[in-house]
């Protein structure tokens, strides 16, 4: 114990980046869950598309959108969600799941239909680059 207490003392700022680095890794792996967000790999979302007719929202802009999507995903970028999360509300009873290309801007997109009332909100895990690791089809275009 006294070693340990002898070298924070000596290195104080290689204990206090270790101690961030702890901090933001836990941060990390259980933040998500502390907000509530579920996340799904693109084999539970394909489960919950088929079994309970999930709804998927893309949030990318639209011309990412369009380079390619998963089938029948609506487009509501998420610089637009709270403005356009009417277009939603006809979901509100249905899961919905939140893509992006790496699963990033679909959480943060979460946060706001969860504060907006949004109960079954689901994110893409991984975003499309996690859908098309799998090799699951992509529409290209508009639907």
């Amino acid at each position: 114990m006294e070693q340990i207490i002898e070298f924070i003392s000596h290195h104080s700022t290689l204990f206090m980046a270790f101690v961030t680095v702890t901090v933001l890794l836990t941060w990390t792996f259980i933040g998500d869950a502390l907000q509530g967000i579920h996340n799904l790999l693109p084999q539970d979302a394909t489960l919950l598309i088929n079994h309970e007719d999930a709804v998927i929202v893309d949030v990318r802009e639209e011309s990412e959108y369009l380079q390619g999507h998963v089938i029948n995903a609506i487009n509501i970028p998420s610089s637009t969600l709270s403005d356009k999360i009417g277009r939603l509300e006809k979901y509100r009873q249905r899961p919905i799941i939140l893509s992006c290309m790496t699963g990033n801007r679909s959480a943060q997109a979460c946060n706001i239909l969860k504060k907006k009332g949004f109960e079954r909100v689901h994110n893409l895990k991984g975003g499309l680059m996690a859908w098309q690791n799998a090799n699951f089809p992509l529409a290209k275009g508009k639907d």
